[in-house]
């Protein structure tokens, strides 16, 4: 399953309900939750071991934030990226 998090702030509900296997995109200001320094960030890292997390770079190039800036582990993605993901996961969930 696919899912994309537009939700800022990120409730940790979200990321309990994904299962192995799945990926999620963060958009919007959601990406500001998946930097270095958030409250988020020790609960993306233990996510990654069983689900892809990603950003998308116009997302972040918007607000100002490098790459190295996010929690190690989380892959940035362009919007052909996205449309990849979307084509391999014909399950999308939306969190808003």
């Amino acid at each position: 399953m696919l899912h994309l998090i537009f939700q800022s702030p990120i409730e940790t509900a979200i990321l309990e309900r994904m299962g192995v296997g799945d990926v999620a995109v963060f958009l919007e200001n959601a990406v500001l939750r998946v930097l270095k320094n958030s409250s988020l960030s020790a609960n993306l890292t233990q996510q990654l071991a069983s689900n892809r997390l990603c950003v998308l770079s116009d997302d972040i190039a918007v607000r100002g934030i490098a790459a190295d800036e996010l929690t190690h582990g989380v892959e940035v993605i362009d919007y052909a990226g996205l449309v990849k993901l979307t084509v391999q996961h014909p399950l999308i969930q939306s969190w808003t």
